[in-house]
């Protein structure tokens, strides 16, 4: 079903809806196959999404019409490859700013696209970029996010939503079109050339950030300090020798906070 709401300038003004899918970002991909044209900005979601991915192929639980699943289409060709954390920066403010008057300081940007409330963790992004010819052809942007759901199933990682933390319902249509709005505010940022900006502000929010605490890679377990984001993405974590060491998305895992 398609309909056209008004989200922003470009991001939702092809709107797409659909009842059960498995994966808004393989849908999304699949047209793109096909050879479907798609403007940039374009928007699935996904009333039912039951094989929701996140980051290392994780799955995503969400209870069927509760929650927000949907993707959106980029094309941010200005963006050079190496710079496309910059991208993941973006996503995260935009989605960052939509909710943060709703929730107040506590909401913070853990590394690399995670949005947490205080210690939990309140939604998730991946990104999957199609590169061609040195350019980001297409940007395939999927976004879950917790949001009238109360019950969650053991396992997952200390999940809430947004009626946990506000004891009400939220509407979905309408968090929907703030975060489009704030997406899109944010990329046009970007394409403007304001990556210091973009940066900036993203580690700002960034969840640790000069806090201490417990990380573990590969087999070891350290205290360290975050202290900040390298333009490609890495993460800058200061260990108890004051030696500033660098991780990838694979290469590192928060545990615990250290309580002094």
């Amino acid at each position: 079903m398609q309909n056209n709401i008004i989200l922003g300038l470009f991001v939702g003004q092809n709107f797409i809806t659909l009842k059960e899918v498995g994966s808004t970002n393989n849908f999304l991909k699949e047209l793109l196959s096909k050879s479907t044209p798609l403007i940039e900005g374009t928007v699935i979601m996904a009333e039912n999404q039951y094989a929701g991915r996140g980051q290392h192929q994780n799955g995503w639980h969400a209870e069927p019409g509760k929650n927000l699943t949907f993707s959106l289409l980029l094309k941010p060709v200005f963006l050079p490859v190496p710079a496309q954390f910059d991208l993941i920066r973006v996503i995260s403010l935009g989605v960052f700013d939509a909710l943060e008057p709703l929730l107040g300081n506590k909401l913070k940007i853990k590394w690399p696209n995670d949005i947490y409330y205080a210690d939990y963790k309140l939604g998730g992004m991946l990104i999957e970029n199609i590169v061609q010819g040195g350019q980001i052809k297409n940007s395939i942007i999927g976004i879950g996010l917790n949001v009238n759901q109360e019950n969650f199933p053991p396992g997952l990682s200390n999940p809430i939503s947004v009626k946990q933390i506000l004891h009400t319902d939220y509407d979905l249509k309408t968090l929907l079109s703030n975060i489009c709005r704030n997406i899109e505010a944010w990329y046009l940022n970007l394409k403007a050339g304001k990556n210091s900006l973009v940066r900036n502000v993203y580690l700002s929010r960034l969840y640790w950030l000069n806090e201490a605490g417990s990380f573990k890679t590969n087999d070891n377990i350290f205290t360290g300090i975050i202290k900040g984001v390298r333009d490609g993405g890495l993460l800058v974590v200061k260990n108890n020798n004051d030696e500033e060491l660098e991780f990838s998305l694979k290469e590192i895992e928060f545990l615990n906070k250290v309580v002094n």
